[in-house]
């Protein structure tokens, strides 16, 4: 993977760590050193009258959603958080939801498919110096030399390398959306399939801060009617799914004249963006709310949606113990995950168990694990026992599994977590389509892990518990070396208190592990000095997020992060298997078109991970949220953009019987 693939890689995965959040429909990522800017002598948009359901002596029925933080902007194309999201969802209804990790249409009349003829794969000639997508999935111009997938392959089995001479076909993807007819914004504007087309072309702009990742694998994306929009993709291009081959639509009518630089901060687009869905914003006091007013345009308004006439987004902040008495005293309807209720999961089990709420609480797709420095950027040079290099501890792959036998992660989740999740026995969450329900996590087994230590050469001569084993005949670790091992993790309490837990188990197995806590901004620096970028640890515990796609390729070699690539790539380990690299590689090159081969390929993927185990899964990140006991429609789905994601189905009391 070329640098500027791998750069835009890192950024896609380093904010779904960050937000702990999923995207689709070609949703951005903001860069943070954006100039302000101003517009002036805008056109004004003038909005509609709502109708609100209320009699005009009668209180308008009111939404009030508390989330965690204010958002910094109301630009889809400016911010990527989950509280942004959490307000568009209601501005915006689609265009394409993500629900259980499969699209769902919202304003499209069905989703794309090869079988109901909206994809289609076209055969056409390439040339030299045509830019493609290679057999590793990166753009670059055709030259001899270069491997790709010729016309008719559906595998990396058949993956060939251009001579630079011989006629070459590829297989180029059309995909075909088709708005619903009737669509409004809510200025009364019919929205159309130009709108997406000027989104594209706006996310397109070199003044537009977010991945190009799509743009770049594009041909051609155009309106081809008032309702039909058309992407061509690059030869070779291959995506796994076609939600994010949809640009979401923006007000052409009323932004076009608007440089895309300026739509950052403009206040049509940052702060009252249009939307077809059923709110339309009203007010944004800063520091305190959002308020949006139900739209009478709305294109689900016939069937009595949304259940209320005002929506008010308010936001918690600090401190955190008045997120629980904001929903108690009545302030709020929903405290939304974002809020970080996870903190005090017991206090909202007691608090259910008593009847004064109800709580949603769901695992993944986060996931906290505990990574091995199997290969530090010292060992790039050549290992050399003895050396200043730290010794080679976990190049043994019985050494990793022996590590895992001895942690008691059931008691970790159990203690820390009050039993509301799971170990993970790979990168995919447990309700993912893709996850292989017939691998189970290594149980906890001291007595097995000491055993595979004692095999591997780690000996234990001392019957003091406080002195560690040392090496007798390891291959890679000169005799009588302790095993005393570094263990460096971020601040939070939940990872203090569960990294007290797994050192106590450690111990237990004869090794000694020394703990540094350090700031998230430290943790995840970059650069060749940094700790886990810079494959500077011996144990590290953090998490990663997992999307749509299994993210096998986090462990591949050329992910390892080291000079060449200016320690941007994603694993840093520094495991590196052939035979891993050739199954995540075969299962991401196949085709979606034979389901049950990129569902067999993955699978076996998921598997080769749990085996070798460059890290430790530990548990599946908690997500928690509270609303009201007789609150209905509302359910996290770690798969959604935000929690809000059907928001005009939320109701309560007799609202939840219709």
């Amino acid at each position: 993977m070329p640098f500027n693939d791998k750069k835009l890689f890192i950024l896609i995965i380093l904010t779904t760590f960050t937000l702990s959040g999923l995207t689709a429909c070609n949703y951005p990522t903001i860069k943070t050193d954006q100039a302000t800017a101003t517009v002036e002598s805008q056109p004004a948009v003038v909005l509609p009258e709502p109708e609100p359901s209320a009699t005009a002596t009668s209180v308008p029925k009111t939404l009030t959603v508390c989330i965690g933080q204010e958002p910094t902007t109301l630009y889809p194309y400016g911010g990527t958080s989950r509280s942004m999201w959490s307000v568009l969802d209601a501005v915006y209804d689609g265009p394409i939801d993500v629900s259980n990790y499969t699209p769902q249409p919202v304003i499209l009349t069905e989703m794309p498919t090869l079988e109901n003829g909206g994809a289609v794969w076209k055969e056409v000639d390439v040339k030299e110096n045509d830019q493609i997508i290679d057999a590793d999935g990166n753009l670059v111009t055709l030259t001899a030399g270069i491997k790709i997938i010729p016309s008719g392959c559906k595998t990396g089995d058949c993956a060939m390398v251009w001579d630079g001479k011989t006629p070459v076909k590829m297989d180029q993807l059309q995909v075909t959306f088709k708005l619903k007819p009737g669509i409004q914004w809510s200025d009364g504007q019919p929205l159309t399939a130009a709108d997406s087309e000027y989104s594209y072309q706006v996310a397109s702009s070199k003044d537009t801060p977010v991945s190009k990742f799509h743009i770049y694998r594009t041909e051609s994306y155009q309106a081809v009617d008032d309702t039909s929009a058309q992407w061509i993709g690059k030869p070779g291009y291959a995506p796994a799914s076609y939600e994010s081959l949809y640009w979401i639509p923006l007000p052409k009518h009323s932004w076009e004249q608007i440089p895309a630089a300026q739509l950052l901060t403009s206040e049509q687009s940052a702060k009252k963006p249009l939307g077809w869905g059923p709110y339309i914003i009203d007010q944004w006091t800063a520091g305190d709310h959002i308020r949006l007013v139900k739209n009478p345009l709305y294109f689900r308004a016939s069937e009595g949606l949304p259940n209320y006439d005002v929506l008010v987004f308010r936001f918690l902040g600090e401190p955190a113990d008045n997120r629980l008495d904001a929903l108690i005293s009545g302030e709020c309807n929903i405290v939304d995950h974002t809020s970080m209720l996870d903190s005090d999961l017991e206090g909202v089990l007691d608090l259910q168990d008593e009847g004064k709420l109800k709580a949603s609480i769901s695992q993944g797709p986060e996931w906290e694990f505990l990574a091995f420095g199997i290969k530090p950027s010292s060992y790039d040079d050549g290992y050399q026992p003895g050396s200043n290099d730290r010794p080679d501890f976990f190049s043994d792959v019985r050494t990793r599994q022996a590590f895992t036998y001895c942690i008691d992660r059931q008691a970790i989740i159990d203690k820390q977590l009050l039993s509301q999740t799971s170990i993970p026995s790979g990168y995919l969450a447990p309700d993912h389509p893709l996850y292989l329900k017939d691998l189970s996590p290594l149980p906890y087994d001291p007595e097995k892990g000491k055993n595979l230590l004692e095999q591997v050469g780690w000996k234990k001569y001392d019957s003091d518990p406080a002195k560690p084993r040392v090496a007798a005949f390891v291959q890679t670790v000169n005799p009588g070396t302790p095993f005393t091992i570094d263990y460096v993790t971020s601040e939070a309490y939940l990872r203090v208190e569960t990294a007290k837990m797994i050192v106590s188990n450690l111990a237990d197995c004869g090794i000694q592990v020394n703990v540094k806590y350090l700031p998230v901004t430290q943790l995840f620096a970059s650069g060749a000095n940094s700790v886990l970028f810079g494959r500077n640890f011996d144990l590290a515990q953090f998490s990663w997020s997992s999307g749509q796609t299994p993210p096998c390729q986090l462990f591949e070699s050329d992910q390892i992060p080291t000079a060449a690539n200016n320690w941007l790539t994603m694993n840093v380990t520094g495991y590196s298997n052939a035979e891993y690299d050739s199954t995540c590689q075969t299962a991401r090159y196949t085709r979606t078109d034979d389901q049950a081969l990129y569902e067999k390929n993955f699978h076996q993927a998921q598997a080769y991970f749990a085996n070798e185990l460059p890290v430790i899964p530990l548990y599946y990140r908690v997500n928690t949220a509270v609303t009201r006991t007789d609150f209905c429609g509302y359910e996290i789905d770690g798969s959604a953009r935000s929690d809000m994601w059907n928001i005009e189905n939320f109701a309560e009391g007799s609202d939840c019987q219709k």
